[in-house]
């Protein structure tokens, strides 16, 4: 799957953002697969968590095979748990599989990407552009209480989930004009005012990240996606064995094959 189309320049640009969600990402490899069978060119690339380590690392270049592959070779709930109780583990593995350098621009890279993480000291989206790939990918998915968050540039940055879990609004920004937007998200909830810093309790905060992101900009950004995938997952966000990922890999791309027909005309859109 190339990144761009001789006739790029001429056509809409494509957004793909990549929603979070712990292991059910493999379901993102489903999607990524259909769109590589089917020949579409993406333009852009956003990643929240778990969605900003496939995010990056396809725009670098790796290919679905690739991080199916990933996926399925990491004893991932050892990692996490070393993670958690000595620091370091994740971060050593994405600087093994990264490889570029820090970059001036994440413009530069094949695909342009954005990571998106939360500022926890000015309880704010902070959108990493630039710099080094692998740290940005750890930042974006440091969960509070389950990891130590990320220093950079003055900043402490943890999950971006815990504020835009679908950063569609980014991929606009990025100058998309289609937006194929991956969501791993099961429970839909009506948009109500809330304050993060009332609800930023440590005892709930792993079920908040996943179930309660911001549900303004969340449901704002479901209705701006003009081709929406919402696999059916009924997994946990720690379900990384073997078996499981096949599995939800295999219901990603079924998710994205109902979207067949809107996904073809993109070949055709000018």
């Amino acid at each position: 799957m190339s990144s761009q189309n001789p006739s790029s320049s001429q056509r809409p640009k494509i957004g793909l953002v990549l929603g979070g969600g712990g292991a059910k990402g493999a379901a993102e490899i489903g999607v990524l697969k259909v769109l590589e069978a089917e020949g579409i060119a993406v333009d852009y690339i956003v990643g929240t968590s778990i969605g900003s380590i496939l995010g990056g690392l396809y725009s670098i270049g790796y290919r679905a095979d690739d991080l199916e592959r990933l996926f399925c070779s990491q004893s991932w709930i050892e990692l996490f748990t070393d993670e958690t109780f000595k620091g370091g583990s994740i971060e050593q593995l994405l600087d093994s599989v990264v490889t570029v350098d820090d970059v001036v621009s994440f413009d530069s890279l094949p695909i342009p990407f954005r990571c998106v993480t939360v500022d926890v000291k000015e309880m704010e989206t902070f959108v990493i552009d630039r710099g080094s790939l692998s740290l940005a990918m750890r930042a974006s998915m440091a969960i509070p209480g389950l990891f130590k968050a990320v220093k950079w540039e003055g900043r402490t940055l943890v999950d971006g989930g815990l504020l835009n879990n679908l950063p569609v609004d980014v991929a606009r920004q990025m100058g998309a004009d289609i937006i194929i937007a991956v969501d791993l998200q099961q429970n839909k909830h009506e948009t109500r005012d809330f304050s993060l810093k009332e609800e930023f309790g440590i005892g709930g905060i792993l079920d908040w990240l996943i179930s309660r992101p911001d549900w303004k900009i969340y449901n704002e950004n479901r209705a701006d996606a003009e081709i929406y995938i919402n696999p059916e997952l009924d997994y946990d966000m720690l379900d990384f064995n073997e078996k499981e990922i096949v599995e939800m890999i295999a219901i990603g791309k079924a998710a994205a094959e109902e979207q067949l027909d809107k996904i073809r005309m993109l070949k055709n859109a000018d």
